[in-house]
């Protein structure tokens, strides 16, 4: 099955590229950005070296549903999808923060307060809490936004604003629109019978100087959900929550010794275990948005790139 690992277009009016972990970003005239999502997988901030089948045009198709699902309360960038695993928007330049929201005692933060720790990017957590106890409020915890493949770090808004990282009024309608993508993000989920547990938003600034959201948002790779069915009992046996995101491969990367630290080898991956990710990440779509899967076609999947976006750039 063809899979998209790295791709080499050359689009009208192209100006430059960027290539991310999993995202490769295309500048068009200084204007307009050409975001495709790759089916690469990351994991501890090291790309895996084999690809998942259809996982790019899943959280591309995600991000996009849930980019016109809030609209109404936070502007992003967007401005079509012309093919299934691309998204044409704004060009931004982006806030070198990502703006995290915690609203349950779970990963990164649940290991930091299991060390002792009370304070995560300067702001409390309170004591007596239990891993994927809820807060009593949603907390930000930003982090850097890491350039080159390092790891981000997390930092405390005082530090983001004494280091003129972002200015005090931008950092403001930041927090402002993170908390209205948190709460939207959480009816959402809710409807379909999950909790939004944590997630990260990215902003840029247009051109005009406006403040949207980029990026993907409320993907299994951006955030993490649990099976709002059964949650109070599990926390009450401290059993194990039973989550919907990408942590499923994190898990099977440390039960094989893996946490992307030096020295460690990435276990094989399997054709049987590719194909199981692909089908955990199909699931994933169908359970956050409600509606079915449909494979595109893949035969030819970079000429069918092309074609798509050449076609769209030519009659805008």
């Amino acid at each position: 099955m063809n899979t998209i690992n790295e791709t080499n277009f050359q689009f009208p009016k192209q100006k430059s590229v960027y290539k991310g972990k999993v995202r490769e970003v295309y500048n068009i005239n200084d204007d307009l950005l050409v975001m495709i999502a790759s089916d690469r997988l990351s994991a501890f901030d090291v790309i895996l070296p084999r690809q998942i089948p259809f996982k790019g045009q899943i959280l591309n198709q995600i991000a996009t549903k849930m980019m016109n699902d809030t609209a109404d309360i936070v502007p992003n960038w967007l401005i079509a999808t012309p093919d299934e695993n691309v998204a044409v928007g704004h060009l931004c330049e982006p806030f070198k923060v990502e703006m995290v929201i915690r609203g349950y005692l779970s990963g990164h933060a649940a290991r930091e307060y299991k060390a002792g720790k009370r304070m995560l990017c300067g702001v409390s957590m309170p004591e007596g809490m239990k891993e994927n106890d809820q807060f009593p409020t949603p907390i930000i915890t930003p982090s850097t936004k890491a350039d080159n493949g390092a790891h981000d770090e997390d930092i405390s808004r005082e530090e983001i604003l004494a280091k003129g990282i972002v200015s005090e009024e931008d950092y403001k309608v930041l927090e402002v629109y993170t908390r209205s993508l948190f709460e939207r993000g959480t009816v959402l989920a809710a409807k379909r019978g999950l909790i939004l547990v944590d997630t990260k938003y990215e902003f840029g600034k247009t051109k005009e100087g406006k403040i949207v959201l980029i990026d993907e948002i409320h993907t299994p790779d951006s955030s993490r959900y649990f099976y709002a069915d059964g949650y109070e009992e599990r926390q009450a046996k401290e059993e194990k929550q039973k989550q919907l995101s990408k942590e499923f491969v994190r898990q099977w990367l440390i039960e094989n010794g893996f946490q992307g630290k030096e020295g460690q080898q990435i276990p094989e991956m399997t054709d049987e275990k590719i194909f199981e990710i692909s089908n955990r990440y199909i699931e994933l779509y169908e359970q956050i948005t409600g509606e079915t899967f449909v494979k595109a076609n893949t035969e030819n999947v970079l000429e069918r790139i092309d074609k798509n976006v050449s076609s769209f750039l030519k009659n805008i």
